[in-house]
């Protein structure tokens, strides 16, 4: 296959495919694939893991409790069970059915059963409560969610220069493909340098691989799988199944290749970081290797727990036919029976027939993405997502509806106590870390939510009064003093959480900062006394006054003296002279321009809270959060746009619903 067709842009969008864009079973793999820095999802060398944390939130409560390993232990939410580890699941304890718990503990005595933690209203923190009830109490997943950043570090630490993906909280891909060629080269060195009597040169065809020795990196499976019977329904193995299964003609297997010598030492790789991290951590993990993070998902689960599978491109084909299609994400629900009745089909080898004309022709051109991952070919990338979300939220679906309106302050300080928590978690490692704004919803009976927002001012520290009190304020102006309809769920969110700016300071410290100029003056007033705005009008003209004069006189003149001129009041701020020149570090300007921002910030806050818009300078005016807004004027009422009527969905895009 010539390296143009490997780098070129795989994704045709809705343009038509053809048949041989899908024979990459075996590609060739030349020398300039080897040396090449990066050929993106189409790299014949590619080679993705997944790794799935085993009963996760069960295997949480047993490092937090300290039990043996072998110890049974389910995990309740209310009276369902949420996790059930492996030893319990020998008793036949499943989560889709409901069991009376009295029952279940006499007839398995060993048995643990442990309820997730639940913030209850009084309390900082979530605990484990012996008298938990989903009219008073709100589920809390913190911990595992603190688990699973520990297990995620510890996997980055071990795993260093792979791309990872953090897919859920229990699990991550990783992308070894440049890893794995620099191992390659090294173990290898015959190969960093094109033989001089190559004949296509950098395109020559590598030569043939050294073999494989598959022991201890995991089960392999097979190319020429048992016959059918030996798997279990969805056309994997089971656990116990697993090994009979594997057994294979191995003298029919086609010889190894390049890629699975990458396959190998991907596999390498990812065991001993699951290693480390049973060993430091406690906790027991899956992988499944394969080329793409489609089939590494898959793959994962082919033998479980605390095991690693590999999936070579040989065995491709036959471990994906007899899948039932629908278990394939994306492929289940609506669009999935619609495919099942169309086509009379119920497992991938049923559909590989249906040519890619013929499946575009029955769900639309962008259908493509069906015919492809039937085959095994998934395109999409492994990214790094960024560590700080951008958002929060804290919700509680009532069992019983809110039918007085004080009654949701309970709920908003018990959800108040869980944003505080986890944004004073965020900020120990990211102290800058503050959100924009606060958002209240609340939905009434089936009706769809309905929200209210403000921005959430800085201050000093995160408590739990500071949110409740916010929430409260939301809660007064969105639901009001009486319910026409009943509020059966609750939500508090953070928006807009990122780094904060330097210098930023709440309100409490623009009015100590226009107290002590006011002391530098000589000027008794008590600024208690002053109403808010007062006070922040005469903060900015005693700051203007002491930034553009300073105590020691006028330094306007002084050309050498660092400067700006605001754009909103138009005064020219000058750095003071207590910073000399001579001292002077680019720095410091840049901190005084954002702290006289954060004070016109702080002016529109308390103009906005007496109702209307703010409106600064000719032809700039800006709303609560401090955004600009492009040609207000003063006193026009915001208009709103009007929304156009989506156009009608077609092909697969009516199969799912709308975000």
């Amino acid at each position: 296959m010539a390296l143009s067709s490997l780098v070129q842009t795989p994704w045709k969008g809705k343009a038509k495919a053809l048949d041989q864009d899908f024979e990459d079973l075996d590609p060739v793999i030349t020398y300039r694939h080897l040396h090449a820095q990066n050929l993106g999802v189409r790299d014949p060398l590619r080679v993705i893991a997944l790794c799935d944390s085993d009963a996760f939130y069960a295997a949480c409560e047993m490092v937090r409790l300290g039990v043996d390993k072998d110890t049974p232990l389910v995990v309740l939410q209310w009276d369902a069970m949420i996790a059930i580890n492996y030893p319990a699941r020998k008793y036949g304890i499943s989560r889709l059915k409901k069991y009376n718990l009295k029952e279940l503990k006499e007839k398995h005595p060993d048995l643990m059963i442990v309820h997730v933690a639940t913030y209850k209203e009084g309390e900082k923190e979530p605990g484990y409560w012996d008298d938990v009830d989903t009219k008073t109490h709100k589920v809390s997943l913190d911990h595992y969610r603190r688990e699973s950043m520990k297990i995620a570090a510890m996997f980055k630490e071990c795993l260093p220069g792979c791309e990872t993906e953090k897919a859920s909280i229990d699990e991550a891909f990783f992308d070894f493909t440049k890893c794995v060629r620099e191992i390659i080269l090294e173990r290898y060195p015959y190969l960093k340098q094109v033989p001089l009597d190559a004949p296509d040169g950098v395109d020559t065809r590598l030569p043939p691989p050294p073999p494989i020795a598959w022991d201890g990196l995991g089960h392999v499976i097979p190319v020429n799988p048992a016959p059918a019977g030996e798997g279990n329904a969805e056309g994997t193995p089971s656990n116990q199944e697993a090994s009979a299964s594997t057994r294979t003609d191995e003298a029919s297997d086609p010889p190894c290749t390049w890629h699975d010598v990458a396959l190998s030492i991907g596999a390498e790789l990812i065991n001993k970081a699951r290693q480390q991290v049973y060993e430091k951590l406690g906790y027991s993990t899956s992988a499944g290797i394969a080329r793409n993070k489609f089939l590494a998902k898959l793959t994962a689960s082919y033998k479980k727990p605390n095991s690693q599978s590999i999936l070579r491109n040989a065995a491709i084909p036959k471990y994906l036919r007899p899948l039932p299609f629908q278990k394939i994400r994306f492929l289940g629900g609506k669009l999935g029976t619609a495919i099942a009745k169309e086509f009379e089909a119920s497992t991938v080898g049923d559909l590989l027939s249906i040519s890619l004309e013929e499946m575009q022709r029955k769900f639309g051109e962008d259908s493509i993405w069906i015919y492809e991952v039937l085959r095994g070919i998934d395109r999409s990338e492994v990214k790094e997502k960024s560590a700080v979300n951008k958002s929060m939220l804290a919700s509680k679906n009532l069992p019983t509806p809110i039918t007085d309106a004080s009654e949701g302050l309970h709920w908003i300080r018990v959800l108040a106590a869980e944003l505080a928590l986890r944004l004073n978690e965020a900020r120990e490692t990211n102290p800058n870390l503050w959100p924009k704004s606060i958002v209240l919803h609340a939905r009434r009976g089936y009706e769809a939510s309905r929200s209210k927002q403000a921005p959430f001012p800085f201050t000093r520290e995160v408590t739990v009064d500071t949110i409740a009190a916010a929430g409260d304020k939301l809660w007064k102006e969105l639901v009001g003093s009486e319910l026409a309809t009943k509020v059966t769920s609750v939500q508090l969110a953070f928006t807009g959480v990122e780094g904060a700016e330097a210098g930023q300071r709440s309100i409490e410290g623009f009015l100590t900062s226009a107290q002590s100029a006011k002391r530098q003056r000589g000027d008794d007033t008590d600024i208690r006394h002053v109403s808010l705005d007062d006070s922040l009008a005469d903060q900015g003209n005693d700051i203007a006054t002491s930034w553009t004069n300073g105590p020691s006189g006028d330094r306007s003149s002084d050309a050498h003296v660092p400067s700006f001129v605001c754009s909103r009041c138009g005064k020219k701020i000058i750095l003071p002279s207590t910073t000399a020149p001579s001292v002077y570090e680019e720095g410091h300007l840049e901190a005084l321009r954002r702290e006289h921002d954060d004070f016109h910030f702080a002016q529109d806050l308390a103009k906005e809270s007496a109702g209307g818009l703010v409106i600064s300078g000719p032809s700039k005016s800006r709303t609560g959060n401090g955004k600009p807004v492009s040609g207000a004027s003063k006193g026009s009422p915001k208009k709103k746009k009007r929304r156009k009527d989506a156009p009608e969905n077609v092909g697969i895009e009516k199969f799912f619903r709308k975000p």
